[in-house]
């Protein structure tokens, strides 16, 4: 099933995407998503691309880099969220794997602590395991790896025993 809205021309899709991309970051697979939608064939699709990417107004990498920073300052992901939302959006690997090792591991442990603290006081649970099992589960959907996780419990229980 297709969607297809009005029919664009080139010309008029150029335009629009350009005055799109003036206003905020966005990047070529949600371009590529919108010209789809639009009907728009494969070779018109490609040039225009071209013209956004020739003229600055799309970089996937400049993308990446307010992506990731986003979403780990704003909406406290983990790594691995991160890196899944970016692959939905058509970013490369090649693209986001320098972006996201430039992360700080720290960087994501400063954001896991405070979200586990909070966390635990929602939580109820018979045993510390049990607890510990609850936050882990809650931190892996987050996005954030098990050394992370680990990590963070262990200073979480620590201040729990004080």
């Amino acid at each position: 099933m297709e969607h297809q809205q009005k029919m664009v021309t080139e010309e008029q899709a150029r335009a629009k995407l350009a005055a799109l991309c003036a206003r905020a970051e966005h990047c070529t697979g949600e371009m590529r998503e919108k010209m789809w939608r639009w009907g728009l064939p494969e070779d018109a699709q490609q040039r225009i691309i071209n013209y956004l990417v020739t003229n600055k107004y799309i970089d996937d990498e400049r993308f990446c880099r307010m992506f990731v920073r986003d979403k780990i300052t704003y909406n406290r992901w983990g790594r691995r969220k991160v890196e899944q939302a970016l692959m939905v959006k058509r970013i490369p690997s090649e693209v986001y794997k320098p972006v996201l090792d430039e992360v700080d591991g720290e960087d994501f442990t400063a954001i896991l602590r405070p979200l586990l603290n909070s966390k635990r006081k929602t939580l109820k649970a018979a045993t510390t395991y049990e607890l510990n099992t609850k936050l882990m589960k809650f931190a892996l959907s987050r996005g954030f790896d098990m050394e992370t996780i680990r990590k963070c419990l262990t200073d979480v229980d620590e201040l729990f025993d004080d």
